[in-house]
This record gives C-alpha cells, sequence and structure tokens, in this order.
C-alpha cells in the first residue's frame, strides 16, 4: 500500500511540476510578448535546474528521504503556490524587476521539483523493490502526470480559473500531497507535529490566495492600468481588460492598449474609408480581426454593403462587446446588424476553408510581437488571402507604426509587394499612439487618394488624406525583405523596433 501511495504521488507531483512551468510561460508571454521566446527560456531554465536539483538529491542521507521529500513538497507548494501572484503583481508595480524574478522562481521550483522523483524512487528502493520495476513505474506516472495537466492546462484551468488561481490549485495540491505522505508514513518520520502544522499553515494560505485571486488580480491590473476596471477576462488566448475614466473606455490586451474611446475614431476612419471610399460598388467586405467592432462599425455607414464578415479568434472578445451595452454602444451596435456574420476562427485556417470572395478586405489584427500573429503578416498569409480578393478590390492592412517600428512597418510593405499586390502606404496621428501605420493594396490597377468623401467624417478629408499618403524624411521608406512563414523575420524587426524606442 505504501508504495502505491508513492508511485502516485508522482503522478500529483509531475502535474504540479508542469503547472508552474507553463503558468510562468503563459504569464511571460501575457506579459513581455514573443511566446515563442519566453517558453524557450523559461523550459531551458526549469530542466537545467531540474538537472542541478536531482544531482543535489544524492546528498539527501537514506534514513531522511521521506522527511526531505515531505519539507520539498511544502516548499514546492508555497513557492509555486503563489508564483504567479507574486508575478504579476510585480509587474504591475515596478516592470524592471519581473524578469529577474520570473528566471529564479523558475529555478528554484525546477530544482525542488528535480529532488521529487529521485528522493521517491530511493524511497521504494528501500522498501526492496525491484529496479527495474521502480523506474518504470514511476516515470511512468510521471509522464501521465505531465500529459493531464498539459492537457487541462490550455482547455480548463488557464481560461476558466486564470493563471493566479491555478497556480494556488496546484500549490494546495503540492501540500496534499505532502499532508497525505506524513499520515501514511508517520511511524517513520519525526516531528510530525511541526511538519503538519507547517502544511496546514500553507494549506490555509494558498486556500485564501485562491478564494482572493480575482481581487488579488483586480488590485495588480488597477495599479497596472490605473484606470477604474470594468471588465477583465483571461480566456484560452490572451487577457482582456476594458477601462474607464470619465468618458475615455480603453481597452487592452495582455496588457497593450487597443484603443481609446476618445480618439479610436481617427484609426478606425484612416483604417477603413479610403479604401471602401474608392470602392461605390462594394457589396462584400471581409474584416479580420477587429473583434471589438468598432472598423465593421464604419464598413456598415456604407449603404451599398450588403455583407460583412467578421473573422476574430476570440469569442469572448466578439461577445463582449456584442452584448455588454456600454461596449455595443461604442461600435454603434455593429455586431448584432443583420448584415454582418461574426465567425469565431484562426483567420488562416477558415481563410483555407472558405471559397468565399469579397470587394474589400480590412485586416485589423495586433500587432506582430508574437510568431502566432506573424504568421498573419506573412507571405502565405497575404498569397490565400489574394485568392479571396475580387481582381478590382482593395485590402488595407493595420501595419504598427512606420515611425516607432520602421523596420517592421516596411517589411509588411514588401511582404503584400512579394505576392504581387500593388501596395500604397499611409499614415495617421492617433494621439493614443502616435504616428501609426496602415497598407492600403490592391491586385490590379492604381490606387488614388480620395480627395473628399461622400460620408461625413470626424477627422478625414480632402487635405488630411493627402497629408496621410506623404511620407516626412523621417518615415522614409526602408527596402526590407518579406516575412516568410519559416523564418518570422518581422516578429523580430517589430521587437528590434520597439527595444530601440524604450531605449
Amino acid at each position: 500500500m505504501t508504495k502505491k501511495i508513492l508511485i502516485l504521488s508522482v503522478f500529483v507531483v509531475a502535474s504540479c511540476g508542469l503547472a508552474y512551468e507553463l503558468i510562468a510561460g503563459a504569464l511571460s508571454s501575457y506579459l513581455l510578448g514573443d511566446s515563442v521566446m519566453q517558453f524557450s527560456t523559461i523550459i531551458g531554465c526549469y530542466l537545467f535546474a531540474m538537472g542541478v536539483g536531482a544531482h543535489l538529491s544524492k546528498y539527501v542521507k537514506d534514513e531522511h528521504v521521506l522527511a526531505r521529500f515531505v519539507d520539498i513538497e511544502l516548499a514546492i507548494g508555497l513557492i509555486g503556490g503563489v508564483s504567479a501572484a507574486l508575478l504579476f503583481l510585480t509587474f504591475s508595480w515596478a516592470a524592471a524587476p519581473f524578469r529577474l524574478l520570473l528566471y529564479v522562481l523558475v529555478f528554484m521550483i525546477g530544482a525542488m521539483v528535480g529532488m521529487e522523483v529521485p528522493l521517491v524512487m530511493r524511497a521504494l528502493n528501500a522498501r526492496e523493490t525491484a529496479f527495474a520495476d521502480i523506474v518504470s513505474r514511476v516515470l511512468t506516472f510521471d509522464y501521465l502526470g505531465a500529459l493531464a495537466v498539459s492537457l487541462l492546462f490550455p482547455l480548463v484551468l488557464a481560461p476558466y480559473l486564470g493563471l493566479v488561481r491555478t497556480g494556488y490549485l496546484f500549490g494546495m495540491l503540492n501540500i496534499g500531497v505532502a499532508l497525505w505522505t506524513i499520515y501514511v508514513f508517520r511511524a517513520e518520520l519525526t516531528n510530525l507535529a511541526g511538519r503538519t502544522l507547517r502544511a496546514c499553515a500553507v494549506l490555509v494560505a494558498l486556500s485564501f490566495g485562491f478564494a482572493s485571486a480575482d481581487r488579488l488580480t483586480h488590485f495588480g491590473e488597477h495599479a497596472l492600468f490605473g484606470d477604474e476596471i470594468v471588465y477583465a477576462t483571461s480566456t484560452p488566448y490572451q487577457r482582456l481588460v476594458i477601462t474607464r475614466w470619465k468618458d475615455d473606455t480603453r481597452l487592452y490586451i495582455n496588457g497593450n492598449l487597443q484603443f481609446s474611446s476618445r480618439d479610436e475614431y481617427r484609426y478606425h476612419e484612416a483604417l477603413v474609408h479610403p479604401a471602401l471610399e474608392r470602392l461605390p460598388w462594394a457589396k462584400r467586405v471581409l474584416v479580420l480581426g477587429g473583434g471589438d467592432g468598432l472598423a465593421a462599425r464604419e464598413v456598415l455607414r456604407y449603404k451599398h454593403i450588403e455583407h460583412v464578415t467578421l473573422v476574430d479568434l476570440d469569442p469572448a472578445m466578439t461577445a463582449a462587446f456584442k452584448t455588454r451595452a456600454e461596449l455595443a454602444a461604442l461600435n454603434h451596435g455593429a455586431l448584432s446588424d443583420p448584415r454582418v456574420k461574426v465567425i469565431n476562427a484562426d483567420a488562416a485556417v477558415w481563410l483555407r476553408g472558405t471559397d468565399e470572395m469579397f470587394d474589400a478586405v480590412i485586416v485589423d489584427f495586433p500587432d506582430p510581437s508574437s510568431f502566432a500573429l506573424g504568421k498573419l503578416y506573412s507571405v502565405p498569409f497575404y498569397s490565400m488571402l489574394k485568392h479571396h480578393l475580387a481582381a478590382n478590390g482593395l485590402v488595407v492592412v493595420q501595419s504598427t507604426s512606420p515611425f516607432f517600428a520602421p523596420h517592421a512597418y516596411w517589411t509588411i510593405d514588401a511582404t503584400l509587394r512579394e505576392v504581387g499586390l500593388r501596395t500604397y502606404p499611409y499614415h495617421a496621428y492617433v494621439p493614443s499612439f502616435g504616428e501609426w501605420g496602415f497598407i492600403l493594396a490592391s491586385p490590379q490597377g492604381a490606387f488614388t487618394p480620395p480627395d473628399a468623401y461622400r460620408l461625413p467624417m470626424r477627422f478625414l478629408n480632402g487635405a488630411t488624406t493627402a497629408a496621410m499618403f506623404a511620407f516626412p524624411p523621417d518615415m522614409k521608406p526602408l527596402k526590407m525583405a518579406p516575412n516568410r512563414l519559416n523564418t518570422q523575420s518581422l516578429v523580430h524587426e517589430f521587437e528590434q523596433d520597439w527595444r530601440n524606442t524604450i531605449r
């Protein structure tokens, strides 16, 4: 019976160990961007630390194996359990030490996790179990635990519990293993009362943290964003936070500002109307991204538009801007308009599976700050998009800032030209973002910027439009290579540009 208890504990501790690693990777990706870099470095640090821990386990004397195992479970439960909350609060109040704390915690947790399996194997060996049987059983349950949490984390834990509450949950599981080990092996352990008291104290603290996770997250996000948080949710894809201060409503995705209601009209007028003004015959429009419905709002102002297909990955995003009255008011109820069809899917996957054609395409994706987003700015994606665009239609792409991220901006331009599109770069000043860039492209035929608009505009007229398509010397075109899927040079250019801007 005691052997089975030890082996089953491996399943739990393996789940907990991987969960802390996934939490660290996901949280750093949310806050720092570049998910490939974050997960790669965190996995490397974690595995190295496990090797260090496995080495250190040999210094535990045989008669202290179970006692050290219990102590390690208590330490992992406490440190791993609070890790997500501690990292989130650190980033909220002072971003500078976040990265250092991240890797310190990953190393500490990895080293202790690395000690767990060797100690269990030694405890089993001391009970005269065949070594081959020990290895096969322990590693089997170790890998099964890893499989279980790797499936549960993206499907259930992260979207429904959130990262902070998930950390507390697995911390409590570690403490549960410690308490169960104390109970089962009470005859072989010393200082039972002290270890039990410490375990119960940590369990109570983690339980309190679990129950208070939403309040803690709200507190940290309030410190990070400053304004009142009116809506916040974690989805399988991102963290959405909506804030309000007086008449200013703002949307943040993974901590990055997406729009301010005070000046978003500048951005969305510039994104939509130069193209649609030149397409008075257009009937079918595709909007990729733009789950807030603000681009769709501008498209729907044209009475000749009969159908708008909006494809956004995150159903939580489109649902919030469709059903919450204060958010639907911003897009004038665009997502409930009978002309609009909302599809929640990966844009690349959806395009590959449809044969629909469109007269205009509005591409309003977030900036290419990760490889998952970078693929939506790549040669294969634009080539596929071209096949769904009418020969005399137009596509316009949100293209980051030609002033703050010039290499990234002109890489997008080069990528569109690589698939045979004629490009017409332009920019507009949006106070919340500064100088922002767009690229309009056509499969054939020349494009001339409008010198007047049929619809009333708050920002655009002939003069402002002419200025948008003129680039001053400090935003002059750069010769860049196209963004190919296998290298994703755009993501590197984007990161380097913004890193230089911060400096």
